[in-house]
Order: structure tokens, then sequence, then C-alpha cells
């Protein structure tokens, strides 16, 4: 029977999961229990968002380290114009057309300037966050205006005992499920990933595709940012400078998504985030220092960037130098 098992970088993570998730029930005290299982999924239910915008990107060959700038900028800017007085609508607008615009300059730069995805997101990061800091906010910790209050379901209600924020990461989940699954984008994703040079000569619009999808990373990243301040009741926008992102790539590399493109899906993104959840929950209740947290989530990416490395390797036919 176990013959029959095809042990793919998925299953052998599933596998992890499940043995940790008992092994934790049995000797952590605590673990096993409703209100710490239910705050384990909130815990990470934005950093799941996350993972789903950047899951679709890696597996259309890309990255996208600015998604933290777009988690605490675009949102912490609706809530500033709220306090300044100005209507919610135009707030909302203005946060929109922001990360519009990020994403539409992010995706050109990388597919009709030739700008490698690493250094376009790294710098658009940065200059998205130092903006933020310098003409938006007069202090690092945007509060949660009263005006908008009646957002605060996303953050702090629950719907049958769930949290709200567990059931967006469940739909954002199935919503990215759809498009690679059922539409013709994610077809195109999947192919633009794997070979992106057969993909352009077949007919595939890969160019607009690849502006298209760091769009919807930015959306996704700005969504799950005002999860993360309906849920704080404020917006730290000093969180670009956290190891949030690192966090995400973990997610997405341990749950099976291949940095070389055209793998993985949304199976990928739920098992690395309950493991990741699951060992964070872990570490905060065996009272682990940050220092210590760092140390092991850096051991388990590296660790999960060369089991990448060997189990999808890089096709030297298509692959280009610099091309994630």
């Amino acid at each position: 029977m176990m013959r029959d098992i095809k042990w793919s970088q998925q299953t052998i993570v599933a596998a992890l999961s499940v043995a940790l998730f008992i092994g934790l029930s049995v000797t952590l005290p605590g673990f096993l229990t409703g209100p710490n299982l239910l705050a384990l999924l909130q815990s990470v239910a934005v950093l799941g968002l996350l993972a789903v915008g950047m899951g679709i990107i890696v597996i259309g060959r890309g990255i996208d380290l600015s998604m933290i700038a777009t988690l605490a900028i675009p949102p912490a800017l609706m809530l500033q114009m709220v306090q300044d007085g100005h209507d919610p609508a135009a707030a909302f607008a203005a946060a929109l057309v922001l990360t519009l615009i990020f994403g539409l300059i992010n995706g050109w730069l990388i597919t009709y300037a030739d700008v490698p995805a690493l250094f376009v997101t790294l710098a658009s990061g940065i200059f998205l966050s130092g903006l933020g800091q310098v003409a938006f906010f007069s202090i690092d910790i945007v509060l949660w205006p009263a005006r908008l209050d009646a957002l605060n379901w996303l953050g702090q209600s629950s719907l049958l005992g769930m949290p709200v924020p567990v059931i967006v990461f469940a739909a954002a989940v199935a919503l990215m499920g759809l498009i690679l699954n059922r539409t013709k984008l994610g077809r195109f994703v999947y192919a633009s990933g794997d070979n992106p040079a057969t993909a352009r000569i077949s007919g595939i619009p890969t160019r607009p595709m690849t502006v298209l999808i760091y769009v919807f990373g930015a959306m996704i990243g700005a969504f799950a940012g005002l999860v993360m301040a309906a849920t704080l009741n404020t917006m730290p926008t000093r969180v670009f400078n956290s190891t949030l992102i690192y966090d995400v790539i973990l997610v997405v590399v341990l749950g099976g998504i291949g940095l070389s493109g055209g793998r993985g899906g949304t199976s990928s993104v739920l098992i690395g985030t309950l493991l990741i959840g699951m060992l964070l929950n872990a570490m905060t209740l065996m009272n682990a220092s940050f220092s210590v947290q760092n140390l092991v989530k850096g051991f388990i990416l590296l660790t999960a960037v060369i089991a990448d490395s060997i189990i999808n390797p890089r096709n030297e036919e298509t692959a280009q130098q610099g091309d994630i």
C-alpha cells in the first residue's frame, strides 16, 4: 500500500504536519485546546492571505518582496485619511488607486523593462515604505478610526464559532484554486512558469499576464493589511522592517511551490501555512525567544530551498539568470 503513495514534497510536508500535530498534542500542555487551536488559525490567517498572492506569483516564475509594503502602506493611508476627516469612501478609493498603481509599476518594470523581479520588488517595497513614512504618516502606528468601525468584523468577529479572518483566508484559498484550475489565466500562469519561451511562442500573452498577477499580488497584500488592521485596531507601518516576508516565502516554498515556477497550488499554501502556524504556536507556548524563533525559521527556510532545488531542478534550457 505504501508503494502506491507518491512521495512528492507536498505529501512529505503533509505527513510531517500530521506527525507534528500529534506530537505537540501529546507532549505540549495547552496545545490541544479549543481556544489555542482557534488562536493558531487566526494568527496565521494574514500570513496565509499573503501566501495566496505570493503563491500565484511564484507559480508564474516570479517573486514579490514588496508585499509587506502593500500590506502596510495602503491600508494605513486609508486609516490616516479617515482620521484627518476625509470621507471613508474617498480614503478607500485612494488606497485602492495607490495599490493598483504600485502593482502596475512592478509588473511593467519586470515584464517590459526586463528588470529582474527580485530587484524590482525589493527596491519598490523600500520606496513605498519610505513614501508612507515621509509623506503620509506622522507616527509609525496608525490607529483605527471610529468611523471605520463598520469594518471591524473583518478582524474581530466570528461566524459559527470560527474567526472571520480564518474564513477570509479560506475564501482566498478557494479563489486561488478557482483562478489556477478553472480559468485561462490559471493555465497561462502554469504554462509561463513551466516554460516562458514556449508559452510566448504558443501565443500566450505572457507580459500582460505577468503584469496582472503582480497587480493581483498587490491587491491581496493590501487586503491582508486591512484584515490585520481590523484585528489589531491599528496598523503598525514598521511591520515592513519585520521578518514577515521571509515567513511568506517559507510558507510557499515549504508547501511545495517550486521557485523554478509552474508547480504547486492551493494545497501547497494550506499545508505550508498550517505547518508554520503550528511551529510558531508551539514556540510561543514554550516561551521561545524571538531570536530562537528566527533561528528555527531560518534553518527550515534554508532546508526547504535546498529541497526545492533538488526536487524541482531548474531547466537550463528555459531558465534565465535572474528570472525570479
